[in-house]
């Protein structure tokens, strides 16, 4: 499986080309910063978005936190689209962003190597085994550790041990198992199941699953704001809630 960069810009459906919008009469265009969990649904989304509406949608995939430090230092983006609701409401409250919006929900799952030691969420704890997880300041990371706070405290202080590697979102720990650089990672479903041929998955209880919701978010000034306010719509309610439902992602809880 092929690692999506952490800032990877992509031009996606265009009406003639990847020329951007300076030329006179050519079309508009919107600049997202998405999830990194998100680059499937989105990729797709932004390419029928394009063609409907003869705009041009750039997008680039990173951790929620990078993404988010990225729009604070003036880096462009119309949209924010992240896997939590606590990164939005910051860049609001700091008049960067109109209020969010929620638009998706996700889950927790074990990924694990199909030819490795774990084949349950007790196998995270056993000594020797090799676990990853996104770190502590993306979503997934601290989803994941909101997780582990639910286990007893002998299994949780094990499984803490275990933990070898913190990576700057989803991509990177789904990347660490499939490359075998570690037994088992604690990702998002939607991720699982896109990397199902090449990982064992094995659920979470939901005792243990944490509300995950993913919240987007339009730039103030954006430019054009009506096509990026259009753009968040579709993900609540049209083509791009489409996309998403096909990749696994729920409802807004």
């Amino acid at each position: 499986m092929r690692r999506l960069a952490a800032a990877v810009a992509l031009c996606a459906a265009l009406a003639s080309g990847c020329g951007g919008s300076s030329s006179a009469g050519g079309p508009d265009r919107i600049d997202v910063a998405a999830a990194a969990s998100l680059s499937d649904p989105v990729t797709a989304y932004a390419r029928q978005f394009g063609r409907d509406h003869d705009v041009e949608v750039r997008v680039r995939f990173g951790g929620s936190d990078e993404l988010a430090a990225q729009i604070r230092q003036g880096v462009p983006a119309d949209v924010f689209l992240s896997a939590d609701a606590v990164l939005p409401a910051e860049l609001a409250r700091a008049g960067l962003l109109d209020r969010p919006e929620p638009f998706a929900s996700n889950r927790l799952a074990i990924a694990a190597d199909p030819a490795g030691p774990v084949r349950s969420l007790p196998d995270l704890a056993r000594p020797g085994v090799v676990v990853a997880l996104g770190s502590d300041g993306v979503p997934v990371g601290k989803y994941a550790r909101h997780a582990i706070a639910r286990l007893p405290q002998p299994q949780r202080v094990a499984l803490l041990r275990n933990v070898k590697s913190s990576e700057p979102d989803v991509k990177g720990v789904l990347a660490k198992v499939v490359s075998g650089a570690a037994d088992a990672g604690i990702v998002y479903v939607t991720d699982a199941r896109a990397a199902r041929a090449e990982v064992h998955t094995v659920a979470l209880p939901r005792s243990l699953q944490p509300a995950i919701r993913y919240d987007a978010g339009v730039a103030v000034g954006a430019s054009p704001a009506g096509l990026a306010r259009r753009f968040v719509e579709g993900l609540r309610s049209g083509a791009g809630a489409h996309y998403l439902r096909a990749a696994g992602f729920g409802p807004v809880p």
